[in-house]
């Protein structure tokens, strides 16, 4: 699919239909798109949760208990529902795992590059962390773009999704744990495909007009 035609085709799936079931191979190109995301300096600060069976999905529908009832069918209909999770903290260890990986996959011509790889990261990073003091916004920022990349990406792939925020992230983190393994729930993004009883699939698309939203210079 042209990349401009699942940009205009994707929508926000409000209902799915629970029959229908994405194939591995397809899952296994979700997942990839997961992990290849852009992030600032390469920082991925992020952790994923991807639920298949209905016992799974159960568990992260707690979350959408009482006032965020509204999305408990999109997460129960589902084929699959990723979590996406954002780290809690950003330190050394971190930035040294990330270094460690770049030098395995190749990335460094030289010992000074991947020095200035490093040093440079660390500036941001340190940034963020001491100076703007933002560093948890920072990191979750990096996770929107993952969503984002994620949203467009499915598409391609004819897989329909929804970006839920309307969730208790307090349950969802105590029921997998997160917290104490360094992360925090964001965004839940069930993916499916849609049943024949979404209104939303017939609605037109509606943005604002290109002149009011670009300026050329």
């Amino acid at each position: 699919m042209n990349i401009i035609d699942a940009a205009s085709s994707r929508y926000s799936t409000k209902a799915f239909d629970a029959t229908k079931k994405i194939s591995a191979e397809d899952i296994a190109k979700v997942k990839d798109l997961l992990r290849l995301s852009p992030s600032s300096t390469n920082s991925q600060p992020w952790h994923f949760i991807l639920a298949s069976s209905d016992e799974a999905k159960a568990r992260i529908a707690k979350a959408t208990s009482g006032f965020y009832v509204f999305n408990e069918r999109k997460v129960l209909d589902a084929s699959h529902v990723v979590v996406f999770c954002a780290k809690t903290a950003i330190d050394e260890t971190h930035l040294q795992t990330l270094l460690e990986k770049e030098h395995a996959d190749g990335r460094f011509a030289s010992q000074q590059a991947m020095e200035g790889q490093h040093k440079g990261r660390s500036y941001f990073v340190n940034m963020h962390r001491f100076d703007l003091k933002d560093a948890q916004h920072w990191m979750e920022k990096q996770v929107y773009l993952n969503v984002g990349n994620f949203l467009l990406g499915v598409s391609t792939l004819n897989i329909d999704a929804v970006p839920i925020e309307g969730f208790d992230a307090r349950i969802l983190d105590e029921e997998f744990g997160l917290r104490e393994k360094g992360y925090t729930s964001l965004v839940i993004v069930p993916i499916g495909y849609r049943s024949v009883e979404d209104f939303n699939a017939g609605l037109p698309k509606s943005r604002l007009a290109m002149s009011e939203i670009l300026t050329e210079i």
